[in-house]
């Protein structure tokens, strides 16, 4: 069936939950995880032009933090149910291109993620990673909401 796992993150509530269950279903089929968190590029961390070296700095170095922190908690979830986890971060403007450049990357067999809902306006303005992944991959996704 399934032996390798993508579990995209974004730090969310529904994220989180998903990354649970991906663990979960990781266990009961004896397949491997691995974490992933994508970053933005320094670039697009603020939009003001004036901002100053060490304050971009500070902006991506909260930004790594913050991934980090993503991170371990998956891979302390998959620690607990003694299912073996890689982690991975990755800097991209484009989150669905590294997640699936990461899947392929790693030889997943499956991306676990969740999708937010988000319609109308809100879909069209935001754009849906989880329905660009599905668009854009050749590895099952599913997804979780």
């Amino acid at each position: 069936m399934f032996s390798h796992i993508l579990l995209p993150a974004d730090g969310s509530p529904l994220s989180e939950a998903a990354i649970l269950k991906g663990i979960q279903f990781a266990k009961t089929i004896n397949a491997k995880v691995t974490g992933l968190c994508v970053l933005p590029k320094e670039r697009y961390l603020s939009y003001d032009s004036e901002l100053s070296g060490e304050v971009r700095k500070q902006i991506a170095e909260r930004c790594t933090a913050q991934a980090k922190i993503v991170l371990s908690k998956i891979e302390a979830a998959a620690g607990e149910a003694g299912v073996p986890c890689d982690s991975a971060q990755e800097i991209n403007d484009r989150p669905y291109e590294a997640i699936v450049e990461a899947a392929e990357r790693n030889g997943c067999d499956l991306i676990i993620m969740a999708s937010h809902g988000r319609r109308g306006v809100e879909g069209l303005v935001l754009g849906s990673e989880t329905q660009k992944v599905l668009t854009h991959s050749k590895i099952p996704v599913l997804v979780y909401r």
